[in-house]
């Protein structure tokens, strides 16, 4: 059995150890923020933090998490008030929204560690997390917006 806190409260899985975080999250924990996209690590879109790093919750299994802490998108401080979803709204960066949760986990993560990242560093961090939809310059200009409104 796995032991891990996600969202500050600590949790459970009798999954086996190889299952896919992003499974155990939906399905056993019924936190459908997290969504699935490429399944091979390569969209971001089921994009997570462990211990505050940013990681694909599809392809990392359920062992890498013991006694670690896990927040998904319903764990961002805030409750929906998090700057990032605030600015995500403002610059009205949704098309679709599949990959949206990912890319906001994705960005935060950068926040956490540069609270003033310059244009280039974001285009940086966020490559690899895919939006279908093409709105990565609205992606980015949120992503500065929550930096200066922080």
């Amino acid at each position: 059995m796995a032991s891990f806190t996600v969202n500050g409260v600590p949790v459970q899985s009798k999954a086996p150890a190889e299952t896919p975080l992003l499974w155990v999250i939906r399905d056993e924990l019924n936190l459908t923020g997290t969504k699935y996209g490429c399944g091979i690590a390569q969209c971001g879109v089921c994009t997570v933090h462990v211990d505050g790093v940013p990681i694909r919750s599809c392809s990392t299994p359920l062992s890498v998490v013991e006694g670690k802490k896990v927040t998904t998108i319903e764990g961002l401080p805030g409750g929906g008030n998090h700057p990032l979803q605030k600015a995500w709204v403002a610059e009205q960066v949704p098309q679709c929204g599949y990959c949206q949760s990912g890319q906001i986990m994705q960005a935060a993560a950068l926040l956490a560690t540069n609270k003033n990242p310059s244009r280039e560093q974001i285009v940086r961090h966020m490559d690899g997390n895919i939006c279908r939809c093409g709105t990565y310059n609205r992606i980015v200009r949120a992503i500065e917006r929550a930096a200066k409104e922080a």
